[in-house]
């Protein structure tokens, strides 16, 4: 399982910058089409960044209780982690596209 954390880890860090920079004004890493109706780029950068922050936790949080997972509980657990942060991470991002964007697309 060291090699999963370790990959978690990776992953969450990835997420981490990408919202960092987002989150410091850099829009123009998210596609264009995201934000064609998007007013206040400012905000919708903080808010952006904020729910990708959302999404870094979940490969964290996982990578971390893999590191100490020697059961297969765990490991269940650890999967069940990262599956639904992925999914609440997605639907706060989709809730800040529909905020600032009126839609996802």
């Amino acid at each position: 399982m060291l090699l999963y954390a370790v990959l978690m880890f990776a992953v969450s860090a990835l997420f981490i910058v990408l919202g960092i920079m987002i989150y410091r004004g850099r829009t123009d890493l998210i596609h264009s089409y995201h934000q064609r109706n998007v007013k206040d780029k400012a905000s919708y950068g903080r808010a952006f960044g904020k729910a990708l922050f959302a999404v870094a936790c979940a490969p964290l949080i996982s990578g971390i209780i893999g590191l100490f997972s020697d059961s297969d509980l765990l490991v269940i657990i650890a999967v069940l982690v990262l599956l639904l942060g992925f999914v609440l991470g997605s639907c706060r991002i989709l809730a800040v596209q529909r905020t600032y964007n009126k839609g996802l697309f």
